[in-house]
Parts: structure tokens; sequence; C-alpha cells
């Protein structure tokens, strides 16, 4: 059922205000879709996977049961990675790829580095 012109108007309104308000949130709400949460969560285990594997390397001349530990450590990983790729989906990979194609891999994959700086620069910003 179709909004009507009023209810249309006062949603556009609000939009509007939102982008006035806050206009981090209104970016961060157009940008963000059901697939972020889950490609996110593919990147930190792989990221994990990775450090547990650099681990286990590190830890295998000096102790079995460290470098075990690490083993563990990275079948979690994997075990989370699998469970975001689930939730993910055939559709959501496709459109993560499909932004990562036309936003650029930093974009899509990264943008961490340049949150904390906005982040610590909005902080300096009230302090002061």
């Amino acid at each position: 059922m179709p909004l009507s012109e009023d209810e249309q108007r006062i949603l556009s309104e609000i939009e509007d205000y939102l982008y006035e308000s806050d206009p981090a949130l209104a970016r961060e709400v157009a940008q963000t879709t059901i697939y972020t949460h889950a490609f996110r969560g593919l990147k930190w285990a792989a990221l994990v996977f990775v450090v547990g594997t650099v681990a286990m390397v590190a830890l295998l001349s000096v102790s079995f049961l460290a470098s075990f530990l690490s083993v563990l450590v990275m079948l979690g990983a994997l075990l989370w990675f699998v469970d975001n790729a689930r939730k993910l989906g055939r559709a959501g990979l496709e459109q993560m790829t499909s932004a990562a194609r036309t936003a650029g891999l930093k974009d899509a994959v990264g943008g961490t580095g340049a949150k904390l700086r906005d982040r610590f620069n909005r902080q300096e910003s009230d302090d002061i």
C-alpha cells in the first residue's frame, strides 16, 4: 500500500531534519545494508584466523599446548566465518562484490582507519 502525499511529505521532512542534525548518521544509514554486519563478521573472522595461524607457527617451538590453543582459535574463527557466510548468502555476496567493484576495494573492505580518525577528531573537538 503506497503512502499518501501527506505521509510522503512528513517522511521527507524527517529525512531532511536527519541530514541537517546529524549528517554522519545519515551517511552511515544510507551506506548500511542488511548484509553489512555479516560481511564485517567475515572480515573479522578472517583476521582472527590469520592471527591464529601466525600464533600457531610462532608458538609451536615454545609449547605444544599453546600451539594447540592457537589451532582451537583458528577452528573457532573458521566456524565464525562459515556462520557469517551463511547469513550473507548468495544475494548478499553479489551485492557486496558489486559494491566493491563500484566503490573500490579500499572503501568496500577498509574504511576502518577513516572511521577511527573521524572518531578521534570528533572527541578532540568535543573536549575543547
